[in-house]
C-alpha cells in the first residue's frame, strides 16, 4: 500500500506547526503594532491635556527618564535572547555605582580639579567596569560550565551583591559627585539629553552586535536550540560567558547614568526596575524562551511605557495606575497574540 500521500500530509502538517510556532515565538507584538499603540497613546494624551502634553518639554522630560531603565532593559534582553535571564542586573549596577561613588567621595582628594580630576574619574569608572566584568564572567561560568540554571545563579548573585552593598554602606547612600559626571544625565546637546544619546548609541551597537556579528548570531542560536547549536560545533560555554559579561557591562553603563541623574548611589536604588525590564523586553517582542527578539522593539516598548507614565502624571492620575496599566497592556497583547495564533492554527487544520 502506498503511504506517500499520508506521509506528505504529515510532513506538511508538521511544517505548518513549526511555522506557526515560530511565528508565535517571534514576539509578543510586532513592531508595527507597538508603533500604532504608541501613536494612539500620544493622540489620547494630547487630546486629554492639549495645553501640556504635546510640547517639546514633555518630550525632553521623557528622554531624561528613559536611559537608565533602557540600559538595564538591554542588560536583561541579551540573556533573555540566549534563553537565560539575569535577575542580578539591579544589584550589579548598584554595587558598581557604590564602588565608583566611594572612590569619588571618600578616596579622591576634595580639591582635585583639571587633569587630576579626570584621572580620578577614569580610575573610578574603570574600577566599576572591572567589577561588573568580574561579576559577569563568574555568572557566565556558573551557568555555562557548572550548569546551574540561570534563575538560580542570578538569584543567588542578586542576593549576594545586595547584601554586600548593604554591608558596605550600612544602608546609606553616597552622594556629591564631580560636575563632569553629573553632566552626563543633566546636560543636553541640541535639546537632546546626553544620557538619551548614550542610550540610543548603545542600543544601536547592541542591535548591530546581535544581528551582524558571529557571536550575536550564536546567541540567538543558543536561545532557539542549545543542543543543536552545540552539535553544530559552537562553543556554547564561551558564548554564554560572553552573554553575561555583556549584560554586566551594560549594568555598569546604567550605574554611571543613575549616579549622574540622582547624584547618589545606594543599595536600594532602582529596585522597582527589575520586573519592568522584563516587561519591556517581552512587550518589545523578545521571546522569554530565547532565540527571538529585536532591540528596535525593546526601544519602542520603553518609549511607550514612559509615555504612559508621563501621560498619567500630566493628567493627574496615580503613578501606581500607570504601573498597573503596563501589566494590563502586556496581558492584552499576549491575549491578542494567542487569539491570532489559535485562529490561524484552526484554519490550518481545516
Amino acid at each position: 500500500m502506498d503511504h506517500a500521500p499520508l506521509d506528505d500530509n504529515r510532513r506538511s502538517s508538521a511544517g505548518d506547526a513549526d511555522r506557526l510556532i515560530g511565528w508565535m515565538r517571534r514576539g509578543t507584538v510586532g513592531l508595527g503594532g507597538l508603533l500604532a499603540l504608541l501613536g494612539l497613546l500620544v493622540v489620547f494624551f494630547s487630546l486629554a491635556e492639549p495645553a501640556t502634553f504635546p510640547r517639546g518639554t514633555t518630550l525632553q522630560a521623557l528622554m531624561f527618564q528613559v536611559p537608565e531603565l533602557g540600559l538595564l532593559s538591554l542588560a536583561m534582553a541579551v540573556p533573555l535572547i540566549s534563553g537565560g535571564i539575569n535577575l542580578a542586573i539591579i544589584a550589579t549596577a548598584n554595587l558598581s555605582g557604590l564602588v565608583m561613588a566611594w572612590i569619588l567621595v571618600a578616596v579622591m582628594p576634595p580639591e582635585a580639579a583639571g587633569s587630576e580630576l579626570a584621572v580620578w574619574l577614569l580610575f573610578a569608572l574603570a574600577t566599576g567596569l572591572v567589577l561588573c566584568a568580574i561579576i559577569g564572567i563568574i555568572t557566565g561560568l556558573l551557568v555555562a560550565v557548572v550548569g546551574v540554571h540561570p534563575i538560580l545563579v542570578t538569584l543567588g548573585t542578586m542576593t549576594l551583591l545586595h547584601g554586600i552593598s548593604i554591608y558596605f554602606t550600612r544602608g546609606r547612600t553616597l552622594s556629591g559627585f564631580p560636575e563632569p559626571l553629573i553632566m552626563v544625565a543633566n546636560e543636553t546637546v541640541l535639546g537632546i539629553p546626553i544620557s538619551f544619546l548614550l542610550f540610543t548609541l548603545v542600543a544601536i551597537a547592541v542591535h548591530v552586535f546581535l544581528t551582524r556579528s558571529a557571536l550575536g548570531i550564536r546567541i540567538h542560536m543558543i536561545g532557539s536550540n542549545p543542543e543543536a547549536t552545540r552539535f553544530s560545533g559552537v562553543d556554547t560555554a564561551r558564548v554564554l560567558i560572553s552573554v553575561y559579561l555583556l549584560s554586566s557591562v551594560l549594568c555598569w553603563l546604567a550605574a554611571v547614568v543613575m549616579m549622574a541623574r540622582f547624584n547618589a548611589a545606594g543599595a536600594d536604588i532602582a529596585q522597582s526596575y527589575l520586573l519592568i525590564t522584563v516587561l519591556a523586553a517581552i512587550l518589545g517582542g523578545i521571546d522569554p524562551y530565547g532565540g527571538f527578539g529585536r532591540i528596535a522593539g525593546l526601544f519602542v516598548a520603553l518609549v511607550t511605557l514612559q509615555v504612559i507614565a508621563s501621560g498619567f502624571n500630566i493628567i493627574g492620575l496615580s503613578p501606581h495606575l500607570a504601573l498597573a496599566s503596563w501589566g494590563g497592556i502586556l496581558l492584552l497583547v499576549v491575549a491578542i497574540k494567542l487569539a491570532k495564533f489559535d485562529s490561524l492554527w484552526a484554519r490550518r487544520r481545516q
